[in-house]
């Protein structure tokens, strides 16, 4: 088992997290207020940002292949290495329906 460190940019956060273990899970453990929603990795809640580093995480069901090697979805990742993660940072295709929905006219059930 190996230990690594997690800092958050922009908070002035970081945390130790055991590559056996994921970064949600040690974040609730120390009190730090990292959103999540379903912890199965599939709503795409806990997104961040890998700024640096690499993370583990083959059961993110709700991420791209291309969008794992930037983004984590802290319910799922593991640290490989030493890591810096910009929480609140959402994948590409999540960021594309957002602005898809928030369009005019773009009401649900339009056709």
């Amino acid at each position: 088992m190996t230990d690594y460190t997690v800092e958050f940019v922009g908070t002035g956060e970081s945390i130790t997290v055991s590559d056996k273990q994921t970064i949600l899970k040690r974040c609730i453990e120390e009190g730090i207020a990292q959103e999540y929603s379903c912890r199965v990795g599939m709503c795409l809640a806990c997104s961040a940002e890998i700024v640096e580093g690499d993370v583990v995480q083959p059961a993110a069901r709700g991420l791209t292949e291309e969008e794992r090697e930037g983004f984590a979805l802290t319910c799922m990742a593991r640290p490989a290495s030493d890591l810096k993660l910009d929480r609140g940072k959402y994948p590409p295709s999540i960021e594309d329906d957002a602005a898809v929905s928030a369009e005019p006219g773009a009401a649900a059930g339009d056709d």
